[in-house]
């Protein structure tokens, strides 16, 4: 029995992922390429390989609970100095990643775990770089912007290469985007998810 690392996160579709990868990339962050464009759920969690099948079935259940949802980024933000992160931020969608990420990691699920800081939905574009280039990121994307309805997530592990390589993606049971970026349906969505 052996272990993986594990990740589970809404992507960032095309064209705006691999550009938002290449700009991190372009900033200097060694690990850009290793890495696909992202919103996390879940951070890299190291678990027994053998859990894998109740990880999947428990995302499944998280997924068939969820429905499509707009995503908005727009601008850019910092941890630092808490952190070494430059990231966009989450305009629109943030509440409904927030719900997400508590089911994942719900303490009745296979990946129940406690997070080194209060989570809070973003995009890293750069991370662990000089302070000169962070500066530059958060400078050159200040007025990126993107938006898509998030269809649902997916289940990444981690190769011995450093490379995020996507096991399977999970669509949320429920059909219906809402109408209007603006405007949530707060009554069809289930208690607590916004």
């Amino acid at each position: 029995m052996g272990t993986v690392t594990i990740g589970v996160s809404i992507a960032v579709p095309e064209p705006h992922g691999s550009l938002l990868q290449e700009r991190r990339a372009g900033f200097g962050d060694a690990a850009a390429h290793g890495i696909p464009t992202h919103v996390t759920l879940l951070p890299p969690t190291e678990v027994a390989d053998t859990a894998l099948p109740a990880i999947e079935a428990h995302l499944t259940e998280v997924a068939a609970t969820g429905r499509p949802f707009p995503m908005k980024l727009s601008g850019t933000g910092t941890f630092r100095p808490l952190s070494p992160v430059v990231y966009v931020r989450i305009a629109q969608g943030a509440e409904a990643c927030t719900w997400l990420q508590k089911q994942v990691r719900d303490a009745s699920g296979p990946v129940a775990r406690e997070l080194q800081f209060p989570y809070h939905p973003h995009v890293t574009v750069a991370h662990g770089i000089d302070e000169a280039a962070m500066d530059r990121a958060f400078g050159e994307l200040a007025e990126f912007e993107a938006e898509w309805p998030c269809t649902g997530f997916a289940l990444y592990e981690q190769g011995a290469d450093g490379v995020w390589r996507k096991l399977r993606e999970f669509t949320f049971g429920r059909s219906t985007v809402p109408p209007q970026a603006g405007h949530v349906d707060r009554g069809s969505l289930p208690t607590g998810q916004l």
